[in-house]
């Protein structure tokens, strides 16, 4: 049964990094792309950055763009997010996406559970 598994959210200082990893395991075929999405408390959820299986392509929310960097271990069926810099505003649940093929089955989206990310003093 596939599933992704999210690790590396915590509390952090203003200024600060932090490293995500989601890992999507199981009967797999081939993963299209992964990404992380994130949601505050009267905020709407919203992309934050996607990378792609074949040419490694990304694209990140303008909120974090030279901020953050998302990169792949296809090897591993791996994405992380490398966070630096972090503001209060980054606070968030942060939840992984996958889009990919099990064996047997068809292209469908997956989700992580969410992991949680504050930033404060």
């Amino acid at each position: 049964q596939v599933q992704l598994v999210e690790s590396g959210g915590g509390l952090v200082q203003p200024g600060g990094s932090l490293r995500l990893s989601c890992a999507a395991s199981g009967d797999i075929f081939s993963i299209n792309h992964m990404g992380w999405y994130r949601q505050a408390p009267g905020k709407q959820r919203e992309l934050v950055a996607h990378i792609t299986s074949g040419d490694g392509s990304t694209n990140y929310a303008d909120s974090v763009k030279g901020r953050f960097i998302i990169s792949r271990d296809n090897a591993k069926n791996t994405v992380y997010l490398q966070m630096n810099s972090l503001k209060p505003e980054d606070t968030a649940v942060y939840v992984c996406n996958a889009y990919l093929l099990p064996h047997g089955l068809r292209w469908s989206d997956y989700w992580g559970q969410g992991t949680q990310v504050t930033v404060s003093s």
